[in-house]
């Protein structure tokens, strides 16, 4: 899929800016689009790191830059770039602290425009896949969740042998809380 050549509606203004976050899918590609001091952005809706739906994060100021906190694993991406950010510290002197230190671009944006009450997005070219959250929009993750709904025990297994994610009940000495 090649980048739109037009904004097409994703939603209405007055909306996202009551929830300041909403899920969306424009041209089959499921975004997130968030409301921050006055300025709509659209990002790839699952998170670079595995997954995680960015829509239900928290929108938090990060030294002046503004990022989603994804709500699985806590990585902070900001909002105008789709860029990782971390804070280092120097462990040999613990008190000088590198905010806003960059894992680089992981998160794919896409271009935003507002006309009157409704919000318009154009995807970025998405035919190369040169974005981690790209993973997320290709046939082989189509077909490995396929397999996962089907059958979502899988192989992989904890040290005590309890199978993650699963919702299944019919385990012997597994139950689900």
């Amino acid at each position: 899929m090649a980048a739109q050549s037009e904004y097409v509606f994703a939603g209405k203004l007055s909306d996202l800016k009551s929830s300041r976050k909403q899920r969306v899918t424009v041209s089959d590609r499921v975004l997130a689009l968030f409301y921050a001091n006055g300025q709509v952005y659209a990002l790839d809706h699952f998170c670079y790191h595995t997954g995680g739906p960015l829509s239900l994060g928290d929108i938090e100021d990060s030294h002046g830059r503004m990022c989603i906190i994804c709500p699985w694993h806590k990585h902070s991406i900001t909002l105008d770039t789709g860029e990782s950010l971390y804070t280092a510290i120097d462990p040999f002197n613990p008190r000088n602290i590198k905010h806003n230190c960059s894992k680089g671009v992981k998160q794919r944006t896409h271009s935003v425009r507002i006309e009157g009450d409704d919000i318009l997005v154009k995807l970025s070219d998405v035919t190369e896949k040169v974005f981690e959250s790209d993973r997320y929009f290709t046939e082989e993750y189509k077909v490995f969740m396929e397999n996962v709904i089907k059958d979502p025990i899988l192989v992989k297994k904890d040290p005590l042998g309890v199978p993650l994610h699963s919702n299944r009940t019919d385990l012997k000495g597994f139950k689900n809380k």
